[in-house]
């Protein structure tokens, strides 16, 4: 292989002033709410949140649930083809760092990066590769392959010398669990992470990380009313401190009750065996503007913006580059 491809990684903050830059992969989860009227109020009700989840969850030596704050970072990540030309970078992901303040010690504490997990190639994957191959198909199936591309990526990302510069640890991503599985409780009790929850099969989200090379566990924690999809590279229990657990937790939990207000935003809690579903009704809605509609046709834009801009241009470098790829 001549192909080295190589990584640029930027960083904007995600604070009350964030404005998304025009390259933003602009289904992101950030993205979304920083637009509109109600932007700023959006961002500060958003870290409002973040904050108060943070403290009520590290609640030890904290009286008054208000020694921490979380502050975010939005990673961008672009790929080069040509390692010889800066003018073929393609925006390949985005994913949150956390840093947690400490204001009664002043220190500033490195938290988790991954949290939320945004892809241009996910997108095309999911939004055109996928849609396309189970048009009028009597059975769901997947293409062959599918994946396989984008997981090599990701690894290939992890593993390189511009993330081991950047970040300390492994990233740990967390996401919503699956509507289309059932989830069991177990007799495992994390302090930080909660129930933990089991199912008897992954599921395509599961399955696609798992090319990445992601484990996955599910964890509800305190107050939570429905357990959260972890996905990871070594020991999740132990390579963490629980600092960097609850930054993660608090990050994540918070957009999901914003995005997905009916798993979780629900009123009652999941149960012992739980099947999560976004046509549940008894739940409440947060007081942040967020049109989810809008953010699922932009998907399918951008994943046909990869296919156009990535996947057909690159098409025959990137085959020969996966075939000869191994970790």
């Amino acid at each position: 292989m001549n192909n080295e491809f190589t990584f640029t990684i930027k960083s904007i903050s995600f604070d009350e002033n964030y404005h998304p830059s025009d390259n933003t992969r602009i289904t992101t989860n950030f993205a979304n709410l920083a637009r509109g009227k109600s932007r700023q109020e959006n961002l500060r009700n958003t870290l409002k949140m973040i904050d108060n989840r943070f403290n009520a969850l590290a609640h030890w030596d904290n009286p008054k649930g208000d020694r921490y704050t979380v502050e975010l970072e939005i990673i961008s990540v672009e790929m080069n083809i040509d390692a010889k030309s800066s003018g073929n970078a393609i925006p390949l992901i985005e994913i949150l760092k956390t840093k947690i303040v400490d204001r009664k010690t002043n220190e500033r504490i490195d938290g988790i990066v991954g949290n939320n997990f945004s892809s241009y190639v996910r997108d095309y994957d999911f939004s055109v590769l996928l849609l396309e191959h189970t048009q009028n198909q009597p059975e769901f199936s997947t293409p062959d392959n599918f994946g396989d591309l984008h997981g090599k990526l990701f690894k290939y990302f992890v593993n390189s010398n511009a993330y081991k510069d950047h970040f300390k640890k492994p990233p740990v991503i967390c996401l919503s669990v699956s509507s289309s599985k059932i989830y069991h409780r177990t007799e495992n009790q994390h302090p930080v992470l909660g129930v933990e929850y089991q199912q008897d099969e992954y599921s395509l989200t599961d399955e696609y990380f798992k090319k990445m090379g992601l484990k996955v566990r599910y964890f509800m924690p305190a107050n939570s009313v429905a357990p959260l999809a972890f996905y990871f590279i070594g020991d999740l229990l132990g390579d963490y401190t629980n600092l960097e657990l609850i930054s993660t937790i608090s990050t994540m939990d918070t957009f999901q009750k914003i995005y997905r207000p009916e798993i979780y935003n629900a009123n009652s809690a999941a149960g012992k065996s739980y099947q999560p579903s976004l046509k549940h009704q008894d739940y409440s809605l947060t007081r942040i503007v967020y049109d989810r509609e809008e953010r699922s046709q932009l998907a399918i834009e951008q994943g046909k913006f990869v296919e156009e801009q990535f996947i057909k241009p690159y098409q025959a470098i990137l085959e020969q580059w996966s075939a000869h790829y191994t970790l």
